[in-house]
């Protein structure tokens, strides 16, 4: 890993998922011995014993221990305020890396240079794909979530167009989201918006986007989840009610 001038800042933040992101980040240094990067793991108080872990394991990782749940987005900005590369990955804790994905990816940025954040292709933790991008939310479909009729009607025919069922994940192509498990983008395009807590920031990080690409050009395993099982219903309910108040608000839909 080198660092003194890096290309690529990654950011994983990460909160009671110890197990996993040692696993996400052994192999993410197995696979990335000739990119140009540094690595902050930002933790928000978990109770485990992620800090200790990552101090003991990884000591060439920048390591941010916050004292309290500071969110997904300040979290986030912690570290990339901090990170010097032109380019800024965003990953989940959960995630595996299987191949140089950070070479393919970054090259994959650098020749397409119109691209502001791009997203590959995701894996569950079975090999099979994982549904990694969506249309941007709309009044109908966030009705649709909002009042669970996706769990009285087929979710697929009532949220096609959102849930991109028709969309082609061998090809390369402009979409209007992707996945924030694994999303790059230019440091230039700023900082995550502070007033999401959780759900959402990287779709509005989207919204400000000139031009969003998927390219299945490399992959990886996201595990999924694993922070938000912890959280109860009811929280994550608020968090995302929230957040998609404010997300209209914002953005004027």
């Amino acid at each position: 890993m080198k660092s003194n001038n890096p290309e690529l800042s990654i950011v994983i933040v990460s909160w009671q998922t110890e197990m996993l992101l040692d696993k996400c980040l052994f192999s993410l240094l197995k696979y990335s011995k000739n990119v140009s990067m540094e690595v902050f793991v930002v933790d928000n108080n978990s109770a485990d014993n992620t800090v200790d872990m990552v101090q003991r394991k990884y000591p060439e990782i920048h390591l941010i221990a916050n004292h309290e749940n500071l969110g997904f987005a300040k979290a986030n900005n912690q570290a990339i305020k901090l990170a010097k590369g032109q380019y800024i990955l965003l990953l989940n804790p959960d995630t595996e890396f299987i191949e140089n994905s950070l070479e393919k990816i970054l090259s994959f940025m650098k020749n397409n240079s119109e691209a502001d954040i791009a997203g590959c292709k995701i894996l569950n933790s079975d090999l099979s794909l994982q549904e990694s991008v969506r249309a941007f939310p709309t009044l109908y479909s966030s009705l649709v979530q909002l009042l669970k009729l996706h769990h009285i009607f087929p979710a697929k025919k009532i949220l096609k167009k959102y849930l991109c069922l028709n969309f082609n994940y061998d090809k390369t192509q402009i979409v209007d989201q992707v996945m924030g498990a694994f999303l790059i983008y230019k440091k230039s395009l700023g900082f995550l918006d502070e007033n999401y807590f959780l759900w959402l920031e990287e779709v509005d990080l989207c919204k400000r986007a000139k031009k969003v690409y998927y390219t299945p050009i490399t992959k990886i395993i996201h595990h999924g989840g694993s922070s938000f099982k912890q959280v109860n219903t009811w929280q994550k309910q608020k968090y995302f009610y929230h957040s998609l108040y404010y997300f209209f608000k914002k953005h004027g839909l």
